[in-house]
């Protein structure tokens, strides 16, 4: 489960999972005392609970760790602590799409940040159809559905209500691009083909969730596995 908090990444292990201590600035237990000011860079915590989210969530949804990179939560009961964690919200679903045409990456320009094509499915849609349906709407092309990518869960506050927007990827090809435009409606300025190198260039000022997608994707290139 691919968690954005405020757009901290907010990862979920098993205690059974392997983990490496030179990936993280910080390892603490549940039960060690810290504040928020001890939470910098990429934080590791062993022996997560409820108590511990809870809290934790608290201080991210209020920008209180400023400095946190990413935070490791490691816990016996993995399946439960993210059922606690989903409680909290009002879940949401959406669908988008990383698309690729003769090696290059479209990305879109919305509201000062780099992002790709995704939105709200319609009531009783079909995920793929939503993925489809939105990518054409907001860039105005064709495309097919190649493989799924992974899924991503971040959070925002919409009219005094704690929402969790689970968005489901996929990577799609793009086979018309002759009438290519931005959906103003959506508030997209521009909408253009990049390389690789270019998008690397770009993911800086790109939300931590499609910077994840991206870089799954560009990896899995190297690797050959999606």
């Amino acid at each position: 489960m691919n968690v954005f908090i405020n757009d901290i990444p907010l990862i979920l292990k098993k205690a059974s999972e392997k983990t490496y201590k030179h990936e993280y600035d910080l390892i603490l237990k549940a039960a060690d005392h810290f504040t928020s000011k001890d939470l910098v860079g990429d934080v590791l915590i062993k022996d997560a609970d409820a108590v511990l989210i809870d809290r934790l969530v608290r201080l991210m949804e209020v920008k209180k760790l400023k400095k946190l990179k990413s935070l490791t939560l490691v816990a016996d009961k993995k399946k439960r602590l993210i059922a606690h964690l989903k409680d909290q919200f009002k879940i949401v679903k959406a669908a988008g799409g990383l698309v690729i045409k003769d090696d290059k990456i479209l990305m879109m320009y919305r509201l000062g940040v780099w992002d790709l094509p995704k939105g709200k499915l319609d009531k009783k849609e079909k995920v793929k159809a939503g993925a489809l349906r939105e990518v054409e709407e907001e860039c105005n092309i064709q495309v097919e559905v190649l493989e799924k990518l992974p899924k991503t869960w971040h959070s925002y506050a919409y009219k005094g209500k704690k929402i969790l927007k689970k968005t489901s990827w996929f990577l799609m090809n793009c086979t018309d691009d002759s009438l290519m435009k931005p959906q103003a409606e959506e508030f997209i300025e521009e909408v253009r083909w990049m390389t690789p190198e270019e998008v690397m260039e770009v993911l800086p000022n790109a939300y931590t969730s499609i910077s994840f997608i991206v870089r799954h994707y560009l990896q899995s290139q190297k690797t050959g596995k999606v």
